[in-house]
């Protein structure tokens, strides 16, 4: 009540002392009100204050000191800042703000304000500085031409749409900042009127076109940062005019042409160039010694040619180079002489030349580079000799990148003297030895990459002292010998792999202490022993790989406390008894292999158990039940655990017998089906246990009479149908195989022998087999499988469709690829290498690797397959067939069949090869551009890699983000993986068999190629 009367007495006095002055009092006091108000709207339109910025926004204290506001000194106090940088606020700009009439700085930077930027800012007529980055903006850029004094316009980092803006203010205007957002459109010419502007800053948008030529009328401009758009033409001869630009950043773009050699000239006072991401080609501009100040330059991915000019060497004050991912050579001492040069360029901190042509020894004059060097990145060339000496004088190197390369030797041990040594990348050359344990002295190392060398001997135990060692990768080497129990101690260890080498013993019984382990992969050794209960105490695990061992005992139930765990593969080991009910609690795990081991006991039904296409359990005779999609006997029809221990002698000596009768007899039972129509035909035995013997009447009636509509794909010897066998519920696929056709009845016993014998994930699987006779009476073989929806591989690569009638290419996304190119990898490996004895397929192309419905590739048709014991290649339709002779599909078949070679593994890899660079190229490898002696590999090869983003799938351009705003770190790392794969598919083209990789360093290779590609998206 007081203060009430107080308040009264106040406006009474106040309208008093007005009397006199009516006017200007009057005005006074609506434009204080009016601006309190304006603040108050604003701090109503916050929903979360986290810093509580408004305690000070009450009526007990002037609006002029509340928190983040300056008024005018002089009467009338009016609003002048309103400054809330980094406050924490949560909410939308209230359009209140457009009635502070005297406001001249607005600064809300770096909060979380949504909405769209209110239109009312445009009548702040006085307004001068307007920071509105960094926050989640949505909506247009608001007409801003009446700020007729507005010096700086800030809001990038937002998610702002719409045109380039162009009514802006024209007098005033300085800095121009809306980089970070979705805009679209062109640049404007007009903006080129505004000749006050010393910074355009308009990256990472979807802005198209070029830089208007009238952009030679800006005199003073600065910074032009244009990097991440859709800008496309040659190098824009406008800037050649902007002598005062101390900052280019063009990056990311589709601009291509020469860069002009004057470059440097026409800017002399160029601090940051940055080009990298475009398609410029030719020589380097070598006038870097007109712009002394230069310190950052970035080429990379681009098709430079050439020599690296030794003019670069002038730069004293560079301390950034990168030129990776073009074609520079350098194979002479003299090629070399650019690496002298950079001698002088003492604040050199990174140097990077990875991805180009470098080849020969690295000059021991790399060790004369800048003390303050501390990334050095020569990987992925031709490079070769012993481990670059000059190496040992860079105390401040905190990477070194070297893989992917020809390097032999040892590792020297003094590289464990480079103290500051963060990540070391040796990986892919033919580094021989053992591991130096001096690298344990690397108290800073995070990551360790020595895979797919030639390394001998024991993990130094000594590895187990790293105190900050995230990644360990030495897979694809020689070791031997134990796993040292301490790296499970190292604290922050994020990822093992140990695949591929010749380890041994038990896994550590202490594994259960790396809670934080994410990845573990020892799979490919020779571990034994149980699988440790405490390994399920590593809450972390992501992904289980310890497939390929001697592994012992059970599965612990303990892993279905790993919340996150995705993949788990223990198959091709020793296992027994069940499977555990835990792993079904599992909600994020995607992939489950326990295949080929010694399990048994009823499958459980829960989680990830109801997904067929996600579990592996072929190659486990004692297993029943789970879900029926898995087409396992039920548990009912099982023999009890008793009577499987009495008999368990007969059975390795009866199932043997049995088979190869059987065999015998479907075999004997083809060979009378000739000039034997008319009588009735012996059923085969069934593949499948889920699936009794079929007639031809249960698969007519399966796949409507063999309609047309039901008619999914043909071959030389026989014709699919899609269909559902009464009583089952998923469908299948139907082969039936044209007796007609010379040629097919081999085929078919072919297909029958290889499908009897082999088991793997990454292969169709047979269900059952049919032999009857057709409703004339006449003889009827085929085959069923499961029906894969996703179809093969040649339609998705090429099929076109449209409701609307109009054609487009199905959809494969980056890490689609790489996963089917492993899973045929995986798949060609086993036959090559896992089975007993070695499987050739003859006749891997697209149309015979199918894709189930989660786009996990299968391989099938082994109608031409062969079986090698030694050198002797029998055939598996026919004992008498030649194994020479023209073998595959043209295009796909490896080029010493066309000069009667004999049949061979390196046949199958020369054809995965070509698959390979077909789904990453789309283009078939009989396709019309390849003629004149060219074909697909030769054209791979010579635009490899300097020029292989303008060869591949524009859908895989797409996706990198060439043409739109994602991290330039993720961008490089996919482009790095996709170079990767297509010099894995030219690896396995080569043109005679003793120079292309085999199956199994192929599938390691890409492996590792797919984890790294997964980790960075």
């Amino acid at each position: 009540m007081k203060v009430t009367t107080q308040i009264r007495r106040l406006l009474l006095l106040v309208l008093v002392a007005c009397t006199a002055h009516v006017v200007a009092c009057s005005s006074s006091l609506y434009g204080n009100e009016t601006d309190r108000l304006s603040l108050l709207g604003f701090k109503d339109a916050i929903s979360l204050d986290q810093q509580q910025v408004f305690i000070s926004w009450n009526d007990s204290t002037h609006f002029c000191n509340w928190e983040g506001v300056l008024c005018r000194v002089k009467a009338p106090r009016r609003v002048t800042s309103l400054n809330l940088t980094s406050r924490g606020l949560v909410g939308y700009i209230s359009p209140s703000l457009g009635n502070l009439s005297f406001l001249q700085s607005l600064m809300l930077t770096q909060n979380t304000l949504t909405g769209e930027i209110p239109p009312s800012l445009g009548h702040l007529r006085r307004l001068q500085t307007l920071y509105l980055n960094n926050n989640t903006l949505q909506g247009s850029i608001p007409s801003l031409g009446n700020c007729s004094k507005l010096k700086v316009l800030d809001v990038s980092f937002n998610n702002l749409v719409g045109q380039f803006p162009s009514n802006l203010p024209p007098h005033h205007l300085q800095v121009l900042r809306i980089a970070v957002n979705n805009l679209t459109g062109t640049v404007p010419d007009s903006l080129a009127n505004i000749t006050t502007l010393r910074v355009i800053s308009f990256a990472f948008n979807h802005i198209k076109g070029n830089i208007p030529s009238e952009f030679a009328d800006l005199s003073g401009l600065e910074y032009l940062q244009a990097s991440g758009n859709q800008l496309a033409g040659v190098f824009p001869r406008a800037i050649l005019n902007l002598s005062t630009l101390i900052d280019l950043t063009l990056a990311f773009n589709g601009l291509s042409g020469e860069v002009p050699q004057n470059l440097c000239t026409s800017l002399p006072n160029l601090q940051n160039l940055l080009l990298d991401g475009n398609f410029f080609l030719g020589h380097i501009p070598s006038s870097f010694a007109n712009a002394s100040n230069l310190k950052t330059i970035d080429f990379m991915y681009n098709n430079f040619t050439g020599l690296v000019p030794t003019t670069i060497g002038k730069l004293t004050k560079l301390s950034y180079l990168n030129l990776e991912m073009n074609q520079l050579q350098a194979n002479s001492r003299e090629d070399w002489e650019f690496l002298d040069s950079l001698c002088n360029c003492t604040e050199l901190n990174m140097f990077a030349m990875s991805f180009n042509r470098l080849s020969g020894h690295v000059p021991i004059s790399l060790g004369n580079l800048s003390g303050q060097l501390q990334s050095l990145y020569l990987a992925e060339n031709q490079l070769s000799g012993n481990f670059p000496s000059g190496i040992a004088n860079l105390h401040n190197l905190i990477i070194v990148s070297l893989g992917g390369n020809l390097f032999t030797g040892v590792v020297p041990e003094w590289v464990g003297t480079l103290k500051k040594l963060q990540k070391i990348n040796l990986h892919t050359n033919y580094f021989t030895g053992a591991i130096p344990s001096s690298l344990s002295n690397l108290s800073q190392l995070v990551g360790l990459y020595l895979f797919s060398n030639q390394f001998t001997g024991h993990m130094p135990p000594s590895f187990g002292n790293f105190p900050m060692l995230q990644d360990l990768v030495i897979s694809n080497n020689n070791l031997h010998g134990r796993i040292p129990m301490k790296i499970f101690k190292i604290p922050t260890i994020f990822g093992i792999d140990l695949s591929f080498n010749n380890l041994d013993g038990q896994l550590p019984a202490n594994i259960g202490i790396a809670k934080q382990l994410v990845h573990l992969v020892v799979s490919s050794n020779k571990l034994s022993g149980d699988i440790p209960n405490n390994l399920g105490d590593c809450e972390s695990l992501e992904y289980i790989g310890l497939d390929l061992n001697v592994f012992s005992g059970t599965i612990p139930t303990s892993l279905g406390n790993i919340s996150g765990l995705k993949v788990l593969n223990f198959s091709t080991n020793n296992l027994i008894g069940s499977i555990p009910a835990s792993l079904g609690n599992l909600q994020l795990l995607e992939e489950l292999d326990l295949s080929f081991n010694h399990l048994h006991g009823e499958v459980p039904t829960k989680g990830i158990f109801k997904n067929a296409t996600a579990v592996r359990i072929d190659g486990n005779q004692g297993l029943c039940g789970g879900a029926l999609e898995l087409h396992i006997l039920a548990c009912s029809f099982m023999p009890s655990n008793s009577s499987m221990k009495k008999k368990s002698l007969e059975l390795k000596v009866v199932i043997p017998i049995a088979s190869m009768v059987s065999l015998a007899m479907v075999i004997y039972g083809l060979l009378l089906w000739r000039g034997k129509h008319k009588r009735r035909s012996i059923s085969l035995p069934s593949f499948a246990t889920k699936f009794p013997k079929v007639s031809f009447n249960d698969l007519a009636r399966a796949t409507h009479g063999f309609s047309t509509s039901s008619f999914i794909g043909g071959g030389r010897y026989s014709s699919v149908y899609q269909g559902k066998l009464v009583g089952a519920e998923n469908e299948v696929a139907v082969k039936v195989f044209n007796l007609e056709t010379r040629g097919a009845q081999k085929s078919f016993i072919a297909e029958c022998n290889v499908l009897r014998n082999v088991r793997h994930r990454n292969l169709v699987r047979i269900l059952t087999v049919c032999s009857s006779i057709d409703s004339k009476g006449n003889d009827f073989i085929a085959l069923v499988y499961e029906f894969m929806p996703r179809g093969d591989l040649h339609k998705l690569l090429y099929s076109a469709r449209d409701n609307e009638g109009s054609s487009y290419l199905n959809l494969m996304t980056m890490a689609q690829r790489i996963s089917i190119v492993v899973d045929v990898a995986d798949a060609m490996e086993y036959l090559h290498h896992n089975n007993q004895g070695t499987m050739v397929h003859c006749d891997l192309k697209p149309s015979n690797i199918l894709l189930d419905e989660n786009m996990t590739a299968h391989v099938g048709d082994f109608g031409l397959a062969r079986f090698k014991v030694g050198s002797t290649v029998l055939s598996l339709g026919n004992s008498n067939c030649s194994s020479t002779g023209l073998m595959g599909t043209i295009g796909y078949a490896a080029p010493e069949y066309a000069e009667g070679g004999q049949v061979s593994t390196a046949a199958d890899v020369y054809s995965f090869g070509i698959v390979l660079l077909e789904i990453f190229l789309r283009r078939r490898p009989t396709d019309d551009m390849f003629k004149d002696g060219v074909n697909i590999v030769k054209f791979t090869e010579t635009n490899f890699p300097d020029r292989v983003m303008e060869i591949v799938d524009p859908q895989v351009i797409q996706e990198l983000g060439l043409c739109h705003d994602n991290s330039v770190s993720l961008k490089e790392k996919g482009i790095r993986c996709l170079l990767s794969m297509i010099n894995i598919g030219l690896c396995c083209t080569k043109p005679t068999p003793s120079e292309r990789i085999n199956m199994q360093e192929a599938a390691a290779k890409l492996h590792g190629i797919r984890v790294a590609y997964l980790r960075a998206n």
